[in-house]
């Protein structure tokens, strides 16, 4: 019998040993150039980004070669050129009694304030909540260091005013880096990607994208006890030191907020973190946080980790579920699954148990990410509950349950049966968000392709079609959050239409709306947005929740990285398809116009790469797997294909398997 309660959270802390480690890490090449993530945990400003008043020497605080005087009243603001967090340091190095400074944090440049940071405790519309972290008179002279409880945990200026009446010498100001606090080298991935994308104005556009994506997700990798405090911190100051979980570190959805576990965030930063980082301690401690809070009657799971503890989210509820199966798909980890398989089995049920005459599930817990409607027998809450039992189905398989396996195999299989007669509306080629509705939401269509909801590859095409219809120049304007563009969900809607075969389309998409974010001057340029506005400002979800304060629209935001595990697992087509890539898949989407990729990353077995290119009517790839594993190759043209030199004769479906090692396919047109 599984553990519950105080037992089943020790047990989960001694499953932190129980997962093995590993050290090799990803070859070098040209691709590190594009590794924004600092190379030491203690960074220094790269630049000055302003002054104002009179500062004598501010280019020397700049990589710490010497200090700057600031005149009374004057401010500099100071430019890390990334996304960093941590806690700040500096030396007084000549003060008087009357010396006091002030200090404001900020992401994006148009923030830059010497009175006010980033909203991160609450958003109000004056964008001046949390205000700025007083250094009061008398100030110590010599070295001092940011206080624990005011952590940014998200910022790129840093701004320094002085509230002196005489001038005051500053110096050494640097931060010290709180994210992944396990890690001593935030360069050491475990996994990489390289491609030249020579449609794009930045050829080196897809490899610095998918490292802005593991860049993000480190960002939103942290300690435990550095959360945003709930109460939140009445207006003009912040707290980040509330408890997180049960472990840690630990994945949450943000750097600079919420900095709390969101399930459904996981779903986009997990498998990022997988092909990255090789990081799953972090998701290990996330999920066993939220199996630890399931409601012991009724099998609810929390919407979000601690100290929010929001609950009464459907979705959310499922989204843990699915990040179960990731987690042991990525990890194996057999003692871990044990523990929680009893509480799984509960939160699965709970599910289940909203499925009624209609076969459909009636959604009754309505939080999600911030779409309008979702509840009753809404098509997205019903294509992530297919995935859900069929992730479980898998897992019960693992388990050594055949009949339950059987069992929500089996359920899967008629929802899908329901799902398409409720949903589909063939005139429009798309799913319907409900059934009294005429709108086609972003997030179920999207779902529905990628989860094969769909019943033929028509029909996939034919929503990968009808999703580019909410389109601008900048992304998909999602039809149930109107004026929003979510890279959570377009995360999904990418991977959808590398489904349907759709490489253009995909790759354009990814062009538009992460083209956007990494290169617009009101970003961080190095971590990825939470989402904005249709016309591309930073008012995402103004009126939904956020108060129309475009300074709490969070800069490094997991949930925003699908372009790194979608161009590793599509672009190279490399996917594990059981637990540590004992088997796995190689599929590559080479028709998108990109002349070559290449990439791998790491599991406890060992190293998994493909390389590929397109020379003289030629396709040429290159697949490395550990021994003892085998996989699936899916062609990706039509030709006459030698393997390892030697001519081989493949059937119509275009698939060869090969055992673990390494080989070379060519493909002759």
């Amino acid at each position: 019998m599984c553990p519950t309660g105080t037992h089943l959270v020790i047990h989960m802390l001694l499953c932190f040993l129980l997962l093995p480690v590993v050290l090799a890490l990803a070859p070098g090449g040209p691709w590190d150039t594009f590794n924004y993530a600092p190379k030491s945990k203690t960074v220094y400003s790269q630049d000055v980004y302003k002054i104002v008043g009179s500062v004598s020497g501010g280019s020397k605080l700049v990589g710490n070669i010497g200090s700057a005087t600031l005149s009374p009243k004057s401010w500099i603001a100071l430019d890390f050129g990334i996304e960093v967090g941590g806690l700040i340091s500096l030396n007084f190095d000549d003060v008087d009694a009357t010396s006091s400074v002030s200090l404001s944090f900020t992401e994006s440049p148009v923030f830059v304030n010497p009175f006010a940071s980033d909203d991160s405790s609450y958003p109000s519309p004056n964008m001046t909540y949390d205000g700025v972290l007083t250094v009061p008179a008398p100030l110590p002279k010599g070295y001092w260091t940011q206080p624990s409880y005011s952590l940014r945990g998200g910022f790129r200026y840093l701004t320094i005013v002085s509230h002196s009446e005489t001038d005051l010498k500053i110096s050494n100001v640097s931060c010290a880096i709180s994210f992944m606090p396990h890690v001593d080298d935030l360069r050491d991935y475990t996994g990489y990607f390289y491609a030249s994308d020579p449609a794009f104005h930045d050829p080196d556009f897809l490899t610095k994208v998918w490292y802005a994506g593991a860049y993000t997700v480190q960002t939103n990798t942290v300690p435990l006890e550095t959360g945003r405090k709930v109460p939140f911190a009445p207006a003009g100051s912040w707290f980040n030191n509330a408890t997180l979980g049960v472990a840690g570190p630990i994945i949450v959805d943000g750097a600079k907020r919420d900095r709390a576990v969101w399930p459904g965030d996981m779903g986009i930063a997990v498998p990022t973190q997988f092909v990255s980082t090789f990081d799953l301690i972090p998701t290990r401690n996330a999920l066993s946080t939220m199996f630890a809070a399931i409601n012991p009657k009724t099998g609810a799971l929390p919407e979000s980790g601690p100290p929010l503890s929001q609950l009464g989210s459907d979705t959310y509820h499922a989204w843990t579920l699915i990040g179960t199966h990731n987690y042991y798909l990525y990890s194996g980890d057999d003692s871990w699954l044990s523990i929680v398989w009893t509480n799984y089995t509960r939160a699965v049920a709970f599910l289940e148990g909203k499925v009624d005459s209609t076969g459909l599930m009636d959604v009754t817990g309505l939080r999600d990410w911030a779409r309008l409607g979702g509840g009753g027998y809404n098509a997205e809450g019903n294509a992530i509950l297919y995935k859900v039992l069929l992730t479980a189905s898998d897992l019960a398989n693992y388990m050594g349950d055949e009949s339950l396996s059987k069992a929500w195999g089996a359920n899967a299989t008629a929802l899908k049966v329901k799902y398409n007669e409720a949903f589909w509306v063939e005139s429009a080629g798309m799913y319907r968000d409900n059934l009294t509705t005429t709108l086609y939401p972003q997030d179920a269509n999207s779902f529905a392709v990628l989860y094969n909801l769909t019943l033929s590859d028509v029909q996939k095409v034919a929503v990968s079609q009808g999703l580019e219809r909410n389109w601008n120049d900048l992304g998909p304007v999602a039809p149930e959050l109107p004026d929003t563009i979510s890279p959570f969900i377009s995360g999904f809607e990418l991977q959808a239409h590398f489904e349907a075969g759709e490489d253009n389309r995909a790759l354009d998409l990814l062009r538009r709306e992460w083209g956007y974010m990494l290169y617009t001057n009101l970003s961080v340029q190095s971590t990825l947005l939470e989402g904005f506005t249709a016309n591309g400002s930073l008012g995402y979800r103004s009126y939904r929740g956020y108060n129309y304060d475009a300074a709490y629209t969070s800069h490094a935001h997991g949930w925003s990285s699908g372009p790194t595990s979608a161009l590793t697992f599509y672009i190279l087509g490399l996917t594990v398809t059981s637990p540590r890539g004992a088997t796995w898949s190689v599929n590559p989407h080479i028709n998108g116009g990109l002349p070559s990729a290449e990439g791998g990353f790491e599991t406890s077995l060992g190293w998994f790469s493909v390389k590929w290119a397109l020379q003289n009517n030629q396709f040429i790839m290159e697949i490395n797997t550990p021994e003892g594993t085998n996989g699936l190759v899916r062609l990706p043209r039509v030709g006459s294909v030698v393997v390892d030199e030697v001519a081989v004769d493949i059937g119509a479906n275009g698939e060869i398997m090969l055992n673990g090692g390494k080989h070379t396919l060519v493909i002759l047109s």
